[in-house]
């Protein structure tokens, strides 16, 4: 039963600290919700998509992991008062054969904790089952495998030097290359959540492995795996609230990447408006075609810049076009922008309303 109480509270402050991250990433969501980007699959270039767009990426499997906690919470049960096997036998004989009053007593008892009347758990062996410490790891892991993924997606980003996590200005960024700015938070949280996916293990085969109404090769393994569990999930969740509470990015260098990729991504659109000036799709293609083989040859064999716009600028049969027009990022991104609007208004905001008590509670201090 103490247990419970205690997995009860750890994940109230679990749940405290995925809400301040969620509200965290999704302000900065809101404020790159039209910076359009290079979007990645395979991370090779891909169609563009907005900072704010990718960032609500995040949020939503943050999101996720929060209903998930709500879901243990909601559903958390009290072992109440069941004696050695579950059987309350002794409890039967103290109250002269009254099952009436041994139920009365294992609700009292629960009502007492703060379980209600429903929230008992109907039979247990002489512990409540291990598939509740198994359940809950799982969750926890979860958590892991999103701080890992938002994490890493920070290290990439740093490394393209189009977002970083938060510097300190005193900060040694590496200990042998004092030029270099490693990203030493998330790089820490990716290593922790490792830890918690691969520990979370554990209680399943805790709760494979009992035997009958319980044997005791439970107890040292449950007590070091579930405190494990809470302590690295409530540690990555910090770092990712201080990291993303204070993300850097650098709008210059995003564009500089925009521009190098947009000429490719931009040729279906540059042949369509040829095409309606009067021109010969397939010849059009071809020339296109050639062009385009032709400057990513120079980038990738010559390290130049990608050339493909001049040489269509320059090719009478593209002349004429706005290339302006044709070449704004911000046309590229579909519903990017709209789509970071309505997520944060239809996910986000109402749990920032039901936990408007928590934001700004949880602690996002490190020391680096």
């Amino acid at each position: 039963n103490t247990d419970m109480l205690q997995m009860r509270e750890g994940l109230g402050i679990i749940r405290r600290n995925l809400v301040n991250v969620i509200d965290a990433i999704a302000k900065f969501a809101a404020e790159n919700r039209d910076l359009p980007c290079l979007g990645f699959t395979h991370y090779q270039p891909a169609q563009l998509t907005t900072v704010g767009k990718r960032a609500c990426l995040w949020t939503s499997d943050f999101i996720r992991d929060l209903e998930d906690v709500e879901y243990r919470l909601e559903n958390l049960q009290f072992r109440g008062v069941k004696v050695t096997t579950g059987t309350q036998a002794s409890y039967l004989a103290l109250f002269d054969g009254s099952a009436e009053k041994v139920k009365q007593l294992d609700v009292m008892v629960a009502g007492k904790m703060g379980f209600a009347e429903g929230k008992i758990a109907p039979v247990t062996g002489q512990t409540y089952s291990r598939k509740v410490d198994a359940s809950i790891a799982q969750v926890l892991a979860g958590i892991g495998a999103s701080v890992h993924k938002f994490c890493n997606d920070i290290r990439l980003l740093a490394n393209l030097k189009e977002m970083e996590e938060p510097f300190g200005k005193s900060q040694v960024g590496s200990s042998a290359m004092a030029y270099k700015r490693n990203p030493m938070r998330c790089e820490r949280a990716t290593a922790i959540a490792r830890f918690l996916m691969d520990v979370s293990t554990s209680p399943l085969h805790t709760a494979a492995e009992q035997w009958f109404e319980r044997t005791l090769d439970d107890s040292a393994n449950k007590r070091l795996a579930m405190a494990e569990c809470f302590l690295a999930a409530d540690a990555i969740l910090r770092i990712v609230l201080n990291v993303s509470s204070g993300l850097v990015v650098y709008p210059a260098t995003i564009a500089a990447r925009v521009a190098g990729e947009l000429p490719f991504m931009a040729t279906e659109n540059i042949l369509m408006a040829a095409v309606k000036a009067g021109g010969s799709r397939q010849y059009l293609h071809e020339k296109i075609r050639q062009h385009s083989q032709a400057s990513a040859q120079r980038v990738k064999t010559e390290g130049l810049d990608n050339d493909l716009i001049s040489r269509l600028q320059a090719d009478d049969a593209f002349a004429n076009l706005d290339y302006e027009k044709l070449l704004d990022p911000s046309t590229f991104t579909g519903l990017a922008t709209i789509q970071v609007d309505d997520f944060i208004a239809g996910c986000v905001e109402p749990i920032r309303q039901k936990y408007a008590d928590l934001i700004g509670k949880a602690d996002s201090e490190l020391s680096v």
